[in-house]
């Protein structure tokens, strides 16, 4: 079996963010007939987000329902139910995005946890591989995983009615109270290794398993208007009387997709303001027209109710919608088809980028000298509004490479080829080997199946002064940072700090020998433009240092317990070199171990504990000679690896891989 690692930004990975607005209300007095006592509640916005992959276009799934777990016990808050049917949300379009899903209203309190209830019936969970995915992953490229291939863990009830309850724990209580906003996070994390694992035994079909226990878990976002929102479809409902607020329907695509795509319209009613500050482009698309508004009075002829929209928004600080962008038609392909994903080739000889939509095809976009670049910035609503380039000096330079995830307007939707009116860049990225840091940059070095795409790139890191979000607790953060990626909130933050101890971080190196080589250390860096420490370029906010992709291989040495730790020796398959794993035991960033077990046909993912002792005794009773085992981990400067995550299998074991990771 190869296990393929999706590159993720925050251990995007999901997200579903829960944000908070306060509203508050008063009343009049009267002494003969007092009013009855009102509750106090806080407006929630539901939305959810995640981290990219290069292995796959669509991981499709149904959230059915959100519940909140107030402090203290009681019963759980529910937040949210999906409408019927239940729309799918395709997490491989949320790269560090949120998707709006709708609204609610929470009593003023403090809250523990969350449940989230999954739909698990076949079908509900939908694969569809990428069309160029990394070397060694076991789907078809472009091809959708039929249904009875895919495993959905946990999955309890009856045929038809089958769900996964998923309890999340909060990182610090959320505390809900009047006149104030807050942020809570959960992420689904693409990138973590046990969420979707592929078994491919010799002679048999390909199983994947889908787990939601792991990689589904609370990442704080203390600060709202630096989220990112994918861009929202919606019908029209109606304009304000005061031409300043657009009502819309929230609409989903239908999944499976397809030609002409349909829309899935909601009850989910989301209100969104014009800028009236910095004004919002508006884009008639069946009348091919381009106007900048401070309101909608201008507008309201094409605005009519049933009409389509996808709008680019932000978030104010108290938790209002404001459009940046807005895109309307009587169809909605026409807004649809606006290709949205990541980048998977830019041919700089013909001046054309190729897209990857959601359903896996590949989208060509020439880039002319009309074509606008944009670089989302919500929390700058000048820049945010702003192109950075028109042209195509972004392709020409290389501004522009695979793995950027990005959403696209064409100027005709029926013209072939399409030619890009507007390219937002959502999410900017390299991701690959780093080498070479110092203090001042690092070198990120990424080879893709198609060589043209690949990138060896100096990154500059930003300005010390330059504001950076703020880390786990909330403080402000100015400069680089960086972190682990299964510990998103211990941060390593503060400048040239930072920068010193990320120099340290990376300078290890592993080395198996054999065709496997010396394995340095891997990350995904997201960049900004035109910082002060790199103008009119790309600088390095922070980087997530990941597991480096590491072959399958068997235990050489076993399993030696020691205080609040582990170790065995690994022998990578193509390897010549025994090279030690090292686990933590230590309770908050403990190595996740799973026993992957395959019988009659069931895949079963079992974590394994190893902060209680009998856990640590059980992995221990495996991890013996021989044992087949897939690690992800980090080079460490004494020449072992640091594990994240341990997989050993059980039952039919998965082949050997034919080729080493990329």
């Amino acid at each position: 079996m190869k296990m393929k690692l999706s590159r993720i930004l925050l251990v995007s990975t999901v997200a579903i963010t829960l944000l908070f607005a306060a509203c508050g209300g008063s009343s009049s007095s009267n002494n003969n007939n007092p009013p009855p006592p009102q509750s106090k509640n806080g407006s929630v916005g539901l939305t959810i987000s995640d981290g990219p992959t290069s292995d796959w276009a669509t991981v499709g799934v149904k959230v059915l329902s959100i519940a909140l777990v107030p402090q203290g016990g009681g019963t759980n808050l529910a937040v949210y139910t999906a409408p019927t049917p239940a729309p799918t949300i395709n997490l491989v379009e949320l790269d560090q995005l949120g998707e709006l899903i709708g609204n609610a209203t929470v009593p003023v309190g403090t809250y523990t946890g969350a449940v989230l209830t999954v739909a698990a019936n076949p079908g509900d969970v939908l694969l569809t591989a990428s069309g160029d995915p990394d070397s060694g992953f076991a789907g078809t490229p472009g091809a959708a995983v039929p249904p009875g291939q895919i495993q959905v863990q946990g999955a309890t009830g009856g045929a038809g009615n089958l769900t996964v309850a998923v309890n999340v724990k909060f990182e610090s209580p959320l505390v809900v109270t009047e006149n104030s906003s807050n942020a809570l996070n959960l992420e689904f994390d693409l990138g973590h290794p046990a969420f979707i694992v592929d078994h491919v035994p010799a002679g048999g079909s390909t199983f994947w398993g889908v787990n939601f226990f792991g990689p589904l878990r609370h990442h704080p976002v203390p600060d709202i208007t630096r989220f990112l929102l994918r861009h929202i479809y919606g019908s029209v409902n109606s304009v304000s009387t005061d031409n300043t607020t657009l009502s819309i329907a929230r609409a989903f695509p239908v999944h499976p997709i397809t030609n002409p795509e349909t829309a899935a319209v909601t009850s989910n009613n989301i209100s969104i303001l014009a800028d009236a500050t910095n004004g919002t482009l508006f884009y008639d698309v069946d009348a091919k027209t381009r106007t900048t508004i401070k309101d909608f009075s201008t507008v309201t002829s094409a605005l009519t109710a049933g009409k389509f929209v996808r709008v680019a928004t932000r978030y104010q600080p108290n938790g209002t919608l404001v459009a940046v962008r807005i895109w309307v038609s009587s169809a909605f392909n026409s807004v649809w088809i606006s290709p949205e994903g990541h980048v998977l080739h830019v041919n700089t000889n013909t001046n054309v980028i190729t897209v990857e939509n959601e359903d896996g095809h590949a989208v060509k976009l020439t880039v002319d000298g009309n074509t606008q670049f944009f670089y989302r910035t919500p929390q700058n609503a000048l820049a945010d509004s702003q192109p950075i380039s028109t042209g195509t000096a972004m392709v020409q330079n290389k501004d522009i490479v695979r793995g950027f995830k990005v959403h696209a307007s064409v100027v005709d939707p029926l013209a072939s080829p399409l030619v890009a009116q507007t390219i937002d860049i959502e999410i900017a990225k390299y991701d690959g080997v780093i080498s070479a840091a110092n203090t001042t940059s690092f070198i990120d070095t990424r080879h893709f199946p198609t060589g043209t795409d690949s990138y060896s790139v100096t990154v500059p890191y930003i300005d010390d002064a330059t504001a950076n979000g703020k880390d786990g607790t909330g403080n402000p953060v100015s400069g680089f940072k960086w972190w682990n990626l299964t510990f998103p909130t211990l941060v390593n933050t503060g400048g040239e700090t930072a920068k010193t101890s990320f120099v340290g971080a990376t300078g290890g190196a592993v080395n198996f020998g054999g065709t496997v080589g010396s394995l340095d250390a891997w990350g995904t860096s997201y960049v900004t433009w035109n910082d002060p420490a790199g103008p009119n370029d790309w600088s390095a906010m922070f980087t997530i240092l990941e597991p480096t992709p590491i072959p399958m291989g068997t235990v050489g040495s076993p399993f030696v317990i020691g205080t609040n730790s582990g170790s065995f020796g690994l022998n990578a398959f193509g390897g010549a070199n025994t090279v030690t794993v090292n686990l933590s035991a230590v309770s908050g960033s403990a190595t996740l171990v799973y026993q992957v077990d395959r019988t009659n046909g069931i895949i079963t993912i079992s974590p394994q504990d190893i902060t209680t002792t009998s856990g640590m005794n059980n992995v221990a009773s495996k991890l013996v000679n021989g044992t087949l085992v897939k690690v992800f981990g980090v080079p460490q400067a004494d020449g072992t690896i640091k594990a994240y995550t341990v997989f050993y299998y059980t039952g039919v074991l998965p082949m050997a891989p034919t080729s080493n990771p990329s």
